[in-house]
């Protein structure tokens, strides 16, 4: 298969990227079950409005600085200005946008923010606020990595199996698609590329790999499925802190197992080598996982008596 998106929806007057779009949904989506959530626990709407504000906010800013220290701090410390502005000043002005999103950091984020959250708005155990946050998290983290697939980014490792993919835009710079075409527009070069016999000899080039995203948005639908039943089917909600340990040992050791196909991003591997960073990453996490898997025994009408 060779993939070569386009952008986004072109609406003539704006283009919609598919990544932009990606990340909206997950939001609306994550609102939504959360909006039932709450009614079912009898909690107040508006108070909903606040935990999606600071998610969102948390996400972006934890899952940009997350990048920017785990994976790419060598260029990045060299380049302050760039961290939170979507511009880059080496060798002149150029809008980039932001092209490092890492969802450690955005784990890590959203924490802090929930914390928060459950002393200052909801007034309820932190673990309460991340028993039902994970529900919409492992939900919106499918349309994230959709996402990067539109993106052609975090590509998997070079493959000769059938079902690899070239990804066009992932191995040719935009600048490079340009200069080897010589066509000035860079989705008409793209698109030469990919469906004209005249740079047959360019497609040849791009190596068919794993289509890791995909893998791992796939795995993030049973993460989703699972969390999502036992929240409405069984009693494991009572069980404090129950759902989040079985969220952070599903969702990390899919990503976990993935990072065996996929594409090194750099970042701290480079420092403690066998494992990739994600892998490195992800490992806290699911231990953090473990301990709340075999902490959970307590219901939280005990836990209640308990603060009361």
């Amino acid at each position: 298969m060779i993939w070569n998106p386009s952008e986004g929806i072109d609406l003539g007057f704006f283009i919609i990227r598919y990544y932009s779009l990606m990340f909206v949904v997950a939001f609306g989506l994550g609102w939504y079950i959360m909006k039932h959530i709450f009614i079912r626990e009898k909690i107040d709407l508006e108070k909903l409005d606040t935990l999606f504000i600071w998610t969102v906010i948390a996400t972006l800013l934890g899952a940009r600085l997350g990048h920017v220290f785990f994976y790419d701090w060598e260029y990045y410390r060299n380049n302050l200005t760039e961290i939170l502005l979507p511009f880059k000043f080496e060798n002149g002005f150029e809008f980039t946008g932001f092209r490092g999103l890492a969802s450690h950091g955005a784990a890590i984020a959203i924490i802090i923010a929930v914390y928060f959250y459950s002393k200052k708005v909801v007034q309820k155990p932190m673990l309460w606020v991340l028993d039902r946050v994970v529900i919409p998290v492992a939900c919106g983290a499918i349309f994230v990595r959709l996402g990067n697939f539109f993106n052609s980014e975090i590509v998997g490792k070079e493959t000769d199996a059938t079902y690899g993919i070239k990804f066009v835009r992932d191995f040719y710079s935009p600048k490079d698609a340009v200069n080897a075409t010589q066509i000035n527009d860079v989705n008409e070069a793209y698109n030469a590329i990919a469906t004209n016999p005249q740079f047959a000899a360019l497609l040849e080039k791009v190596p068919y790999k794993y289509p890791a995203q995909l893998y791992e948005a796939i795995g993030y639908i049973f993460v989703f499925a699972i969390l999502f039943f036992l929240y409405w089917k069984t009693k494991t909600r009572e069980k404090h802190g129950l759902l989040f340990g079985y969220f952070l040992i599903l969702l990390w050791s899919v990503r976990f197992v993935v990072e065996f196909v996929k594409e090194s991003q750099g970042g701290i591997e480079s420092l403690f080598g066998v494992l990739s960073t994600g892998q490195w990453l992800s490992i806290p996490f699911i231990l953090a996982g473990l301990f709340y898997l075999f902490l959970a025994e307590k219901p939280y009408d005990e836990y209640f008596k308990d603060e009361e």
